[in-house]
């Protein structure tokens, strides 16, 4: 039964609540790391399991996370979910090693990937089928504006208090959250309860999702194949998949559903979250990197230019799901989606080396209109066929499609700029030599304004030639994060025509969760 009235938004508030700490953890410790390794003395490729821990325990739970509501009860699950968040992350802040931090943030990860599909799911059930896509629009809001605003909070945490605050700042939230999930949520059947468990299918699908995202998140760092353990956890994830379907079809009571992927509409579906996830996740990764790294600005300023856009799409997202109720088809609105974020992408390839904080508002603008328009559209298209428990299993597949798509778009995104900056510097060193007169030229300008500082001419010559070098590498830096963008909104305009597998609604409704 959906619920009515005040308590209707309540839940509402309650759940979108819960998602938010979760979804914004994703991004807020990135700023952070510098200061966590310098605090615990760790090196850069140790501090990195701090996010990668968190990823990889993510993705593990969310396939898992509509089996687990079924066991247990959707409102138990969430309620124990948002707990164990809150306590994990006062655990984190109290961290003393690098070791304790990373077991604390992969047990966050572990509650944190219960409280996106059952949230998710809670609302389907809260609200009648004809508003679902309004509620959709609401929690769409956690998911995109979430990992966006995880930056601004987390520098601004960073540069004014230290960085286990950004863990303990989700205490007195995750408390209220589940105060009110307590009061509030209704129980749900435990549909589960008797039936033998998948103990088989957990293992393997924790080995081949585990292993999958840990290759994606250090593949680069590691190159990739030449390094040892990344090959094993390659072979291992490619035999866990195959064994993990083969048990999954073959057993009663699997732990995932794997039949609701014969629904067209729900496997085009996943194929969409995926690419949402590549553009969202990616698009957060370049983009901080490239304006601390190139542009010179911090991290308050990175993350307070991402606000903007941020902005567009908790206005924009409300409406979103009134046009879905109305009637405009959910495929006309993604496929505007993606050619905004594709515009988006173009107005960043022609940023350059005196871009200032301005000069990304529109474009950050765009993009944030662009993820209105795909978030509501793509979900309300991927689940708009499945009914009952099929909802359930199908968020937290749908949701493990993004999370994907983020971790690929983000080691694709490393391997092109570090190939593509070895291509870039290679063609411009070509132009550094005495038969280029632009060279010769430049060469000369910055040596006599040496020698006007006072510097003999042998030795401004020779700062001289280090100034150059440091002018290719940004130029070199440059080319490759236009490559990057390109990549990003090439991604996205090509998949507009693939929106027409989806079986054409004019009136699309999500269902409810019906017992």
């Amino acid at each position: 039964m959906a619920e009515k009235g005040l308590k209707k938004w309540v839940i509402t508030i309650t759940v979108i609540t819960a998602a938010l700490l979760e979804l914004i953890d994703t991004t807020i410790v990135n700023v952070s790391l510098p200061q966590i390794q310098g605090n615990l003395g760790a090196t850069l490729e140790d501090i990195a399991w701090i996010t990668t821990g968190y990823a990889v325990a993510n993705v593990i739970i969310l396939p898992m996370s509509g089996w687990l509501g079924e066991t247990f009860g959707r409102k138990n699950y969430f309620l124990f979910s948002i707990i164990i968040f809150t306590i994990a992350s006062f655990l984190c802040g109290n961290a003393t090693s690098l070791e304790q931090l990373v077991a604390f943030r992969i047990l966050q990860g572990l509650a944190g990937g219960g409280l996106i599909s059952t949230g998710q799911a809670i609302l389907l059930e809260t609200w009648p089928p004809e508003e679902v896509g309004i509620a959709t629009a609401m929690f769409g809001l956690g998911a995109v504006v979430g990992p966006t605003l995880g930056p601004t909070i987390g520098g601004y945490i960073t540069e004014h208090f230290s960085w286990p605050w950004i863990f303990y700042v989700n205490i007195p939230v995750g408390i209220i959250a589940a105060f009110a999930a307590y009061l509030v949520i209704k129980e749900t059947p435990k549909t589960a309860k008797g039936r033998p468990i998948d103990w088989w299918g957990i293992i393997l699908l924790a080995l081949t999702v585990g292993s999958l995202q840990t290759v994606l998140e250090k593949g680069e760092s590691e190159d990739w194949f030449a390094t040892s353990y990344i090959l094993i956890l390659s072979v291992v994830s490619v035999l866990g998949f195959l064994l993990f379907i083969w048990r999954e079809k073959s057993i009663e009571y699997p732990i995932v559903n794997l039949n609701i992927l014969k629904k067209r509409s729900f496997s085009v579906g996943m194929f969409f979250s995926f690419i949402l996830g590549f553009g969202l996740y990616g698009s957060v990764f370049i983009f901080p990197i490239f304006c601390q790294n190139l542009l010179g600005f911090s991290a308050l300023q990175t993350g307070e230019i991402f606000l903007p856009g941020g902005i567009a799409t908790i206005v924009l997202m409300p409406f979103i799901g009134i046009m879905l109720k109305k009637g405009v088809p959910a495929q006309f609105m993604a496929a505007l989606g993606m050619f905004l974020f594709f515009i988006f992408s173009y107005m960043l390839s022609k940023s350059t080396l005196s871009s200032g904080t301005g000069d990304f508002f529109w474009p950050l603008i765009i993009r944030g209109v662009g993820m209105a328009f795909l978030f509501v559209p793509l979900t309300t298209l991927a689940i708009q066929d499945l009914r009952g428990k099929e909802i359930g299993q199908g968020t937290g597949l749908n949701n493990m499609g993004r999370q994907l798509g983020g971790s690929f778009g983000i080691a694709a995104l490393t391997t092109l700029i570090h190939i593509r900056n070895g291509v870039h510097r290679s063609n411009l060193l070509n132009n550094i030599n005495d038969y280029n007169s632009a060279f010769t030229q430049k060469l000369e300008l910055i040596t006599r304004s040496f020698v006007a500082k006072g510097y003999t001419y042998l030795d401004a010559q020779h700062v001289a030639m280090k100034a150059i070098d440091g002018m290719v590498m940004k130029q070199t830096f440059l080319l490759t994060y236009t490559d990057a963008y390109w990549l990003v909104g090439y991604t996205m305009l090509f998949s507009i025509p693939l929106l027409a597998l989806q079986k054409f609604k004019k009136n699309t409704e999500i269902p409810a969760d019906v017992h």
